[in-house]
């Protein structure tokens, strides 16, 4: 089956802490269908202390931690707000996904 959501797409953040909030997938962690992760860029910071090497100075750092699939929906590229993904056959009858919102095919 095809991945809704992949590296690359705008999402944004439906439920938990980091609700309302935009950012760009990064990494897409496969564990189950129903479980799957992604990284997505300036969302689930949370802060790290971190004992110093030979190659970092150490110290408390932010990073991003893996949200539920389940909680993120892609932008509309045309609309520019949270849309549902669909999947349709095109012209040269190639699976593609689609924004339900606006029928506008997304890249990828």
């Amino acid at each position: 089956m095809s991945a809704k959501i992949k590296k690359g797409d705008k999402v944004f953040v439906m439920s938990g802490k980091d609700k309302g909030k935009e950012g760009e997938v990064t990494k897409v962690i496969k564990i189950s269908d129903s479980q799957d992760k992604a990284l997505v860029q300036g969302v689930n910071l949370v802060k790290r202390h971190r004992k110093p090497s030979q190659d970092s100075a150490g110290g408390i750092i932010s990073e991003e931690r893996p949200v539920q699939i389940s909680n993120l929906m892609i932008v509309d590229p045309k609309t520019k707000k949270p849309s549902r993904v669909g999947f349709k056959l095109d012209k040269d009858g190639n699976k593609v996904r689609f924004a339900k919102k606006s029928g506008e095919v997304l890249n990828g």
